[in-house]
């Protein structure tokens, strides 16, 4: 539509991220009335002096058509048409959005489907958790101990709890993999999401001109209708009736389709940061469970070169006290102390324990941000249905107009 023709509005400013070790969720998106929601799509000043004596000019040529003429008819036709192609691309990125929230509320429900990441990363966390639970030394009995290893404190159980670390360990690796692989599909799915939004903001910024243009063409409109009353009744009555009309139903349907695009936009921007906190939450827990995972790798190494080292002395004191009898109260003390030496190098439980304190603090962080994230993202979901039914029954209008 040549003469309502409008440039693209400015791209929307970065946003800055939060590396905090508290998850907070974003707030829920309120809704927005309508001139809230145009307030939000500003245009620069010269622009909107530009619209407004486009406006101008327009309502001017209008007036001075003959009513009913073909010029007539299609300077009112380009009124009911104005942003028409934006509307319907608006539309259709809205319910395209309204499916990203409604994913990601059933996801942390536990009812997305497979191949959401939400649900995948969702799913390894547990995992996780039930892995690190099992091998938490908090729940294991490390003292006692017979025979050779149990020379050192908690010896023989302590063997058996390190043991164990050796079939987890590739459960763990796979466990790390599937995190790696969950925060880059988060990544690709803020990445679609960022495009979506981009598309989005050029779209409200020709809603927002179009819905500019329209408020002045409502004002310009009044104002010659005003002028019209006391020269030509007749010509005011059809401007009235054939103009003033159609260019306020047309505001109207801009204003209202602005409303629901941006609380859209807001609604992709709390499923956005979302992904962001869970992607931090998840890199705090995986580098946290590699460093456990290598911390228990490197004590059982050590406890069981330990091992062979006391074997050895065992058997090399018991041949020489069979051959030198005159060494071997000699012996027998060196024997004594090095067993005591390799008895005072034990691993510290303590130590153990405050490490997978930590661990289970970065999951109780991650399961209260999700726990009060559903029900923001509840609330999301709410007001987007509320915007889109809203938004229906305008639409219908305009369509059957247009038909």
């Amino acid at each position: 539509m040549s003469e309502f023709d409008t440039k693209q509005p400015a791209t929307p400013s970065e946003r800055e991220s939060n590396a905090d070790l508290v998850l907070t969720p974003p707030r829920a998106v309120s809704e927005l009335n309508d001139d809230q929601a145009v307030g939000m799509v500003a245009l620069p000043p010269e622009k909107r002096a530009e619209i407004v004596k486009k406006a101008e000019e327009f309502v001017a040529a209008l007036s001075a058509e003959e009513p009913g003429s073909p010029e007539f008819t299609r300077k009112v036709d380009d009124i009911a048409r104005m942003g028409e192609k934006e509307i319907r691309s608006s539309a259709d990125v809205s319910n395209r959005m309204l499916e990203r929230p409604a994913s990601s509320l059933a996801s942390a429900r536990g009812r997305g489907r497979p191949s959401d990441p939400q649900t995948d990363v969702a799913r390894t966390l547990q995992d996780l958790r039930a892995t690190i639970t099992d091998l938490d030394p908090g729940h294991a009995d490390l003292t006692g101990a017979k025979g050779v290893f149990g020379r050192i404190p908690g010896g023989r159980r302590l063997m058996h709890y390190f043991e164990r670390y050796q079939p987890a360990q590739k459960h763990l690796d796979a466990i790390i993999t599937a995190l790696i692989s969950g925060q880059d599909e988060l990544l690709k799915d803020n990445a679609a999401i960022e495009l979506e939004r981009a598309n989005l903001w050029k779209t409200m910024g020709k809603l927002g001109e179009y819905a500019t243009l329209a408020a002045a063409l409502d004002d310009a409109t009044e104002a010659r209708i005003a002028v019209l009353r006391t020269t030509d009744p007749k010509m005011a009555d059809t401007l009235t009736a054939d103009a003033l009309f159609p260019i306020r139903q047309r505001r109207q349907d801009l204003t209202t389709q602005i409303a629901v695009s941006v609380q859209g936009y807001l609604a992709l921007d709390v499923v956005r940061r979302n992904n962001v906190e869970l992607i931090k939450g998840v890199e705090r827990a995986r580098t946290t469970t590699v460093s456990a995972l290598r911390t228990a790798v490197i004590v059982s190494q050590a406890l069981a070169n330990q091992r062979l080292v006391l074997d050895q002395i065992s058997a090399l004191n018991d041949a020489t006290n069979a051959m030198i009898e005159r060494t071997g109260e000699l012996l027998k003390q060196q024997t004594t102390m090095v067993n005591e030496g390799a008895a005072s190098s034990g691993v510290s439980i303590e130590t153990l324990q405050h490490a997978f304190d930590n661990v289970f603090a970065t999951m109780d962080a991650i399961d209260g941000y999700r726990a009060q994230s559903v029900e923001t993202m509840a609330v999301t979901v709410d007001a987007l249905e509320k915007q889109v039914a809203r938004s229906r029954s305008y639409l219908d209008r305009s369509h059957s107009g247009t038909n």
